[in-house]
């Protein structure tokens, strides 16, 4: 057929081009219930997840008990360490009391020899009770804690109690005129100040 014969034939429209013969011109079938065909996801998705997808929830389950397990055991190993430092603290308490107590055994021993010869020399008496005493100080000292002897020196608020003041001794105002209990230790490792009696004007 001319173009002269498809230009006066009604089944062309003015200046239209035929429609497509063959094959090409066949309409893909819609599928079931009017939708295109394919699954009407986006290419490369699928409705059980695929490539891009997230942890599944066995896997998120199986971190969540995995950290729980990492927690609980961190929880035992910290109350153990609390419990083992508990017992050596009180092992150590425990030796340094029986340290302490074993330094004051021989005055003990000593004591009980002045005791018992109670009726002898009253001069003899009293020598061994000054051998104790010193004996005593001589402990106290090895303990970290020596007598001071503060007589003569000036009050310091820091070492010395003062519990009365005393004029006319001759002494410069502020100085430390008689020891009624002798201190022990020094700085911080003072284990009491002195009681004493200060010097003051008049």
């Amino acid at each position: 057929m001319t173009d002269q014969a498809r230009e006066g034939d009604p089944r062309y429209g003015s200046g239209q081009p035929p429609p497509p013969r063959g094959p090409a011109a066949q309409p893909l079938p819609a599928a079931p219930g009017g939708q295109p065909p394919g699954n009407g996801m986006p290419p490369g998705t699928s409705a059980g997840g695929g490539a891009g997808s997230g942890p599944s929830l066995d896997a998120l389950q199986a971190r969540i008990a995995e950290l729980e397990d990492q927690r609980l055991r961190a929880l035992a190993d910290t109350d153990n360490l609390r419990k083992r430092c508990a017992r050596d603290i009180e092992r150590a308490r425990s030796e340094e009391r029986a340290r302490v107590a074993s330094e004051w055994l021989p005055v003990l021993d000593n004591l009980d020899l002045a005791l018992a010869h109670a009726d002898a020399d009253p001069a003899v008496i009293i020598d061994g009770v000054r051998a104790v005493r010193d004996q005593a100080a001589g402990v106290v000292q090895r303990l970290g804690f020596p007598r001071r002897d503060d007589l003569g020196t000036v009050f310091d608020p820091s070492r010395h109690d003062a519990i009365g003041s005393r004029a006319g001794t001759g002494a410069r105002a502020g100085t430390v005129v008689e020891v009624l209990r002798p201190a022990y230790g020094e700085g911080d490792h003072q284990l009491r100040p002195a009681l004493v009696v200060v010097a003051k004007d008049g």
